[in-house]
């Protein structure tokens, strides 16, 4: 695993941390090492601090992507971490194809928990890629290959478009997503061709389905003018 970070502290913390939960990190400075390190010997996942000097972090996100687009070569997971907490900058980053995208200050233990998700994801955590998801303490799981949603054990039946959206909010747990970009990643539009309330219905029948109490959603929570937030 590669950290680039350009603050001494934090990468050092990150390493510490990473290094305690059982991964092997390596770390640097700029972004200028970065690209070197990734093109010679790619890592297993990227910790990719934002504000880099000289070659910025969305920069080397941008150039990593149209790399592996040109040569349809094998997706570097990059978990992005920037001391930025606006809804536009995580857009940004998400849509030049961050997996993850992480707010300074954050604990050890929630981006060594990331990165393991995003590892699964990607199937380099584990022991193989791993397709079904069993967040923790919601009795909730998702097999994303069959499509099959249980709830306590039982099956649930979900339509095409409440299942990619659950799917989608599973893989990316304890964030805030906007209503834009959930119509962008499950529905590939935008509010010029379908709104909002796309949106706010598919979860509306999502906490039909697997909330105890819909009225008072403990699993799929509003996070209050800005989207939703699946909370396993």
């Amino acid at each position: 695993m590669l950290v680039v970070d350009d603050d001494e502290g934090v990468r050092t913390g990150v390493t510490w941390a990473l290094e305690a939960d059982g991964f092997d990190v390596e770390a640097v400075e700029n972004g200028v090492h970065a690209l070197e390190r990734i093109e010679s010997s790619p890592p297993a996942l990227v910790v990719l601090d934002l504000s880099l000097p000289g070659v910025g972090g969305l920069d080397i996100l941008r150039r990593v992507r149209e790399r592996e687009e040109r040569e349809r070569s094998f997706r570097l997971p990059i978990i992005v971490l920037s001391g930025r907490d606006g809804e536009a900058d995580r857009i940004v980053g998400l849509d030049l194809g961050a997996d993850d995208y992480l707010v300074k200050p954050f604990s050890p233990g929630e981006l060594a928990a990331r990165a393991r998700s995003v590892l699964r994801r990607c199937g380099d955590y584990g022991g193989g890629r791993n397709d079904r998801f069993v967040p923790v303490g919601t009795g909730v799981e998702v097999d994303v290959v069959s499509r099959d949603v249980w709830l306590d054990g039982e099956p649930v039946d979900l339509a095409a478009k409440e299942f990619e959206l659950l799917a989608y909010f599973v893989e990316h747990p304890r964030r805030a997503c906007t209503r834009d970009e959930l119509l962008a990643a499950v529905w590939s539009s935008s509010e010029g061709w379908q709104t909002p309330a796309t949106v706010t219905e598919h979860v509306y029948r999502l906490r039909q389905k697997l909330e105890d109490d819909p009225g008072r959603p403990k699993l799929l929570t509003t996070v209050r003018a800005v989207g939703y937030r699946w909370e396993g």
